[in-house]
């Protein structure tokens, strides 16, 4: 998910995103859903937030960072 797409879901929940990277707008975000503030913090590759809105995106970002 690209950071306009992130922008975007902040601005849909009251979130004011002008001085944060991409992380920490969704951790920001993650805190707002009532889940832990970890995205990106995988530093093993393993994640027991199943539930997480942005799984996918963040042990992505993980495997991305590797290479």
């Amino acid at each position: 998910m690209n950071i306009k797409e992130v922008t975007s879901i902040a601005k849909s929940r009251g979130i004011k995103s002008s001085k944060l990277n991409k992380s920490s707008l969704i951790r920001t975000i993650q805190l707002g859903e009532g889940n832990f503030d970890c995205f990106g913090t995988a530093y093993t590759g393993e994640c027991d937030q199943y539930q997480c809105s942005w799984r996918n995106d963040c042990l992505g970002q993980k495997s991305q960072e590797k290479h």
